[in-house]
């Protein structure tokens, strides 16, 4: 059952604080998939296209298919969840990840290992989607907010070190051998989750209505006014970070002259303080409203690509760059864990799973789709990567707003 929004400790129902700590750990790592089967074959693209003979365009397919994967898989892992449970869609999910990341291994084609990602992240999203609906099972409110901050220590990790890791084993292994890694990684997660997780969703108050009640549940989140305007609020805000993340190589690199290992430490520096910003944000949940937290990391991200877009325009250099893709960064961290906790407070616990499903694909599916943005007009500026950065947070603003001004309880979050 749902905590209420001040109750935070699990102390307090009987579930000792070790249990808590477990609890983080297996949530995080599973939220974690993403950036480890996006960011950790990185360093191996140059070697992979050489060893199947193909090309870069081709190469760069396998990482869209992966992401296409990850948000389609959430769309239908969350609604399975809410009438199958939590444990069961999540586990087949994890073997078939794991399944999937030892068949890239072996993927004798560029086709092949293309169709293969896109499975390997139709899978993994699994883990990502259901573990969104165990925190809703479990918390609501300021306690979910908190929650959320707390997982960030684990996945906040991941963007750092997958690369790194990535990077080391190419050392010891050729490219097939991050996928083996992968696979491990999900059998692992499949061990954590079968022995680590409970059932939060027990049998009488599950989805019982098939296809249409998940039908109807989409129809009436998508009604939502509240719920919508917090998704578009992770959706831009999800946009802006996959800006940074996708044109920050070429800028920093290629414009700004950095070396590999100096834009390694930029990225794990902005990384840590996503993660900082985090615990700030659980640290300060309850003292401060969910909402001017919120809205303190939109005007954080709203300043750095302002600032980011003067850096360019006048040419002021890294002085000016690095600070504002900092702010950038920093400001994620308060952004993520109190729209996702604003967007599912108070739904009933049978529609948890749809409703961190439909999240999962606006997150995916606009920062799939700003991405790209970054590099339109060529390697040699970075006046789009800063100005896409400026205006999806300027709209993120706009949904929150809207957001804010829906009804406290609407009728479809308790249908």
């Amino acid at each position: 059952m749902t905590q209420t929004a001040g109750s935070v400790s699990e102390t307090s129902q009987g579930r000792p604080a070790d249990r808590r700590l477990v609890l983080i750990g297996v949530l995080g790592a599973l939220t974690a998939l993403a950036p480890l089967s996006i960011d950790m074959y990185l360093p191996a693209l140059p070697r992979l296209t050489s060893d199947l003979s193909t090309g870069a365009a081709q190469t760069q397919l396998t990482l869209t298919a992966c992401i296409v994967g990850l948000a389609a898989g959430q769309a239908v892992a969350g609604p399975l969840s809410d009438t199958f449970g939590r444990r069961r869609p999540l586990l087949i999910g994890l073997a078939a990840y794991a399944a999937a990341s030892l068949l890239c291994a072996a993927a004798p084609t560029v086709e092949t290992l293309i169709a293969l990602r896109l499975v390997q992240g139709f899978a993994g999203a699994a883990g990502i989607v259901i573990a969104r609906a165990i925190v809703q099972d479990l918390y609501d409110g300021v306690a979910a907010a908190k929650f959320f901050a707390a997982l960030m220590l684990v996945n906040g990790l991941a963007p750092i070190l997958a690369p790194v890791i990535g990077g080391q084993l190419l050392r010891l292994m050729p490219w097939p051998g991050v996928f083996a890694v992968l696979a491990g990684i999900g059998v692992a997660l499949f061990l954590g989750a079968l022995l680590g997780l409970r059932e939060t969703l027990p049998p009488g108050e599950r989805e019982t209505g098939g296809l249409r009640a998940t039908a109807r549940t989409f129809r009436e989140l998508a009604a939502d006014r509240a719920f919508v305007g917090y998704a578009l609020t992770l959706g831009m805000a999800f946009a802006a970070l996959f800006t940074y993340i996708s044109g920050s190589p070429f800028v920093l690199q290629d414009i700004y002259g950095l070396s590999p290992q100096q834009f390694s430490v930029v990225f794990g520096v902005n990384s840590l303080g996503i993660v900082a910003a985090g615990q700030l944000s659980g640290t300060l949940a309850g003292r401060v409203a969910l909402r001017k937290l919120l809205a303190a990391g939109l005007v954080v991200v709203a300043l750095g690509g302002a600032a980011l877009l003067v850096a360019v325009l006048a040419d002021i250099g890294l002085r000016g760059v690095l600070p504002a893709l900092f702010l950038v960064a920093f400001g994620e961290g308060l952004i993520g864990p109190n729209a996702t906790a604003l967007a599912l407070s108070g739904r009933p616990p049978r529609v948890a799973g749809s409703a961190s499903a439909l999240l999962g694909v606006a997150t995916f599916a606009l920062g799939g789709a700003a991405a790209p943005l970054a590099g339109i007009a060529g390697p040699d500026t970075a006046v789009p990567m800063a100005l896409t950065i400026a205006v999806v947070a300027l709209l993120a603003g706009v949904a929150t707003v809207s957001a804010g001004r829906a009804p406290r309880r609407p009728k479809t979050a308790r249908a």
